[in-house]
């Protein structure tokens, strides 16, 4: 429906609220009564009743999957990601002690917040599991279950979730999410492929905006 031009007859027909032209059409919604709108069985009503549940940031021409006005083309310094690479020279163990140093090396300083989340799926219930540091403290622990969804969605929730929780917090310079799905943790910076997460989008356009050392790394 959001596709549709201004002054395509759809949005005439459909209420005020949802329609941005003066020229109403005749069977403008707003003009029948309440009896004549409760005796319509039609797809107009239907319409009009789903259009008004879509929230702005499911919305395809949301300015933030213009182009030139992604998060990658405004901030490409602002935020990295160090995926985990099997090779010969680098093997689990010496993985497992870079991230035994991030952690220290964050719980040191109080404006660096550590996310760790991750997500199991058995019996076709998933759970979420997030915790969030800051200063060595635990500052939330999420732990949340769901079913008949997709790994894929539940990673996106629980990156998600965190860093909303975390942009909320004053006097972070810099987050760092450790999650064994870096290239679900990619797709956040991609429109092209989850166009609903123009709400993530927008607290981290705010987040770096704030001061142009912030940054988060995954």
């Amino acid at each position: 429906m959001h596709l549709l031009p201004y002054n395509h007859i759809l949005r005439l027909l459909l209420e005020s609220r949802s329609s941005e032209d003066l020229n109403y059409h005749l069977f403008f919604l707003d003009s029948l009564t309440c009896y004549q709108r409760e005796n319509i069985k039609g797809s107009i009503i239907n319409i009009d009743n789903r259009f008004n549940k879509v929230l702005s940031s499911f919305d395809p021409l949301n300015i933030e999957f213009s182009p030139s006005s992604h998060l990658i083309d405004i901030f490409p310094s602002h935020f990295s990601f160090h995926p985990y690479t099997k090779c010969k020279d680098y093997n689990f163990e010496d993985h497992a002690n870079q991230l035994n140093d991030i952690i220290i090396s964050s719980s040191l300083n109080l404006l660096y917040t550590l996310i760790i989340s991750d997500t199991g799926v058995k019996n076709n219930v998933t759970t979420f599991i997030t915790h969030i540091h800051i200063h060595n403290r635990s500052i939330i622990k999420m732990i949340h279950y769901t079913a008949n969804i997709t790994s894929t969605e539940a990673e996106l929730f629980t990156i998600r979730y965190s860093i909303n929780q975390v942009t909320n917090l004053l006097g972070i310079l810099k987050i760092i999410v450790i999650t064994n799905s870096i290239y679900i943790a990619r797709s956040i910076f991609n429109s092209s492929i989850y166009i609903h997460l123009a709400a993530i989008s927008k607290e981290l356009r705010e987040f770096f905006s704030m001061n142009s050392d912030n940054s988060i790394e995954f």
